[in-house]
């Protein structure tokens, strides 16, 4: 395999320096000095050679398959640059500075593939010009999914969850371009971990659970970033927007079978349930779930977990705490091991009032907080999110910028 770019078609040489006259006022005196034989009227800055100052510029980008992924770059020969505008024929454009010493103009961000740009430039004494190049097409393009879902309240666990649908080869890359502010400053960290689907994913969580109220804004600017060796490039932005809403938690007591709903540290729903049968497969997880969707009624089929055919019911106010099939949910077919036995194929059942009532105060985000012996191990971080089952180092530590 091709180790120089595999992945962006080129139809012509990129990278080319070009060297763009000025026109305007300031080519226009130059364009007098050179071509009159009398003196000129003092004003105009005029060189050791008696010409004018060389008010042409380079542009780093050029042609009709430039390289993306790159800042575009404007050199200006001689005097200052003024104002430099780069703006995409799809609308949107790229700011950047004006170096120390006025001659060179550099873009914040980088150009994005198959993208045509416009380049305007001003110098200082009003001399102007435009200039243009398109970059390569990507011929791969990654995308991505997010959760929660925009302009949604959430739960106080509910992280800021990226899933990828290509390979991320160049994490670091992507993680800076992956902008999370927060109406309170709440601090946080970034860790990749792998989705219970396979993908590559990045989450963002807090050290504690998140403050109620708190309003989380991502801005993913990732436009013209390369993921790396069959990831492929990203040719567009994200952003979204949630707000955490009140301070709730479930508590859930495997060898008591019982479980507790929490708000704002009091107690307001004590209920008997049954959940995994321990010693196998059937048995629970134990640790923090976070509240994924809740689904209503579904139909659950033991095949779908590896269990055979132990089960195919219809289930009612049935909530996911995993990707790999554990709930919380009505059971009335349980009913005589409630508060007594964990007799459930790995979920947590109730009776249908008080999973109706449970259903009906939770908010996809709560944590649902498992714990006891009778347990097949802990819920895994890609598993739904079970992040808050490490460590605050350690999550810290799974950040590609650390």
């Amino acid at each position: 395999m091709s180790s120089a770019r595999p992945r962006i078609r080129r139809s012509a040489p990129a990278g080319r320096r070009s060297r763009i006259a000025l026109t305007g006022p300031a080519a226009l005196l130059a364009a007098a000095l050179t071509a009159c034989s009398g003196g000129s009227s003092g004003s105009a800055e005029v060189g050791g050679d008696g010409k004018a100052p060389d008010t042409s510029v380079s542009v780093n980008l050029t042609g009709k398959a430039a390289a993306p992924g790159e800042p575009v770059k404007v050199t200006l020969a001689q005097g200052k640059l003024k104002a430099v505008s780069v703006t995409a024929d799809e609308g949107g454009a790229l700011a950047g500075k004006i170096s120390g010493d006025g001659r060179t103009w550099t873009s914040d961000r980088v150009a994005a593939p198959g993208t045509a740009y416009t380049i305007e430039a001003t110098d200082a004494d009003g001399g102007s010009d435009k200039a243009a190049f398109t970059t390569a097409e990507a011929e791969k393009v990654n995308k991505l999914s997010l959760a929660p879902g925009k302009n949604t309240t959430v739960g106080i666990a509910q992280p800021l969850s990226v899933v990828f649908d290509h390979p991320v080869k160049d994490k670091a890359a992507v993680e800076k371009a992956l902008k999370v502010t927060t109406s309170n400053d709440t601090e946080g960290s970034w860790g990749w971990l792998q989705d219970y689907s396979g993908k590559d994913r990045v989450d963002w969580r807090p050290e504690e659970y998140w403050k109620p109220g708190t309003k989380v804004t991502l801005d993913a600017q990732l436009n013209g970033v390369d993921t790396g060796a069959d990831g492929g490039w990203f040719v567009r932005d994200y952003t979204t927007t949630f707000t955490i809403g009140a301070a709730q938690v479930v508590k859930v007591d495997l060898d008591g079978h019982r479980l507790a709903l929490h708000r704002d540290g009091k107690q307001v729903l004590d209920i008997p349930m049954s959940a995994g049968t321990p010693g196998g497969e059937k048995a629970s997880w134990r640790g923090t779930a976070v509240l994924m969707s809740k689904e209503g009624t579904i139909n659950m089929r033991s095949e779908t977990v590896g269990l055979g055919d132990a089960y195919d019911k219809m289930v009612d106010y049935s909530m996911r705490l995993t990707w790999s099939g554990m709930y919380a949910h009505a059971a009335p077919w349980n009913a005589g091991v409630f508060g007594q036995a964990n007799r459930s194929s790995g979920c947590v059942g109730m009776s249908d009032a008080n999973a109706s009532a449970l259903y009906g105060q939770v908010r996809v985000g709560d944590p649902f907080e498992m714990t006891g012996t009778e347990a097949k191990g802990t819920v895994a971080e890609g598993n739904g999110y079970g992040a808050w089952n490490v460590s605050w180092a350690d999550w810290q530590a799974k950040s590609a910028l650390k």
